[in-house]
């Protein structure tokens, strides 16, 4: 009987950690093309002429995640869950380099209900939103990360109990109270510039 892909990929992540150069040759074709996906949903909303395309956004994480050291991979959903790091940072990057402005502006509301595709074409409101996550990492980590993982990694409740080791419920309360305390610190940094 075959491995899962879900198997695979995870066989394919512990094998590359533990130094196996083919594993990695393996793993990409399975996962880029997830990622080619994922960044396509983000990069669908993205202004014409903007000059970084999903293929660039796909690239840019890839290489990075091929150039981590001592990673230990637990499963496909931890890469993923890295994965959407990455990418968040690119973007987050990409869209500070557009000359997006860091607060004000009449930027408004940002619904933390919506997907990232939703969030692509709207740079200002995702460096808000990025900066309102650094801020919430500081005093709660795991409740920025449950929302970096379904937020931009695009991660089931069940995959970031998983990636976590905690329960579903918790996940979900998390995710409750980080949207709540987003908002209001959203809401607080739009009124005080």
């Amino acid at each position: 009987m075959e491995p899962s892909p879900s198997g695979e990929i995870t066989g394919l992540l512990h094998a590359w950690a533990g130094g196996d150069r083919a594993a990695l040759d393996k793993l990409t074709p399975l996962v880029y093309d997830e990622l080619r996906r994922r960044a396509q949903r983000y990069m669908a909303n993205e202004r014409a002429g903007n000059t970084l395309q999903a293929t660039a956004l796909v690239n840019e994480a890839f290489l990075q995640l091929v150039g981590a050291n001592n990673v230990q991979w637990e499963h496909r959903a931890h890469f993923f869950a890295v994965s959407a790091q990455m990418m968040r940072r690119i973007l987050v990057d990409a869209a500070r380099a557009r000359g997006a402005e860091k607060r004000g502006g009449g930027i408004a509301r940002v619904d933390l209900n919506e997907s990232i595709d939703a969030m692509a074409g709207r740079g200002r409101e995702l460096v808000r939103l990025d900066d309102a996550l650094d801020a919430l990492s500081k005093f709660d980590a795991r409740k920025a990360q449950v929302v970096e993982m379904r937020f931009f990694g695009g991660l089931s409740v069940k995959e970031t109990a998983e990636v976590l080791g905690m329960s579903e419920p918790s996940i979900l309360r998390d995710w409750k109270l980080a949207r709540a305390w987003l908002l209001d610190e959203m809401d607080r940094e739009l009124q005080s510039n």
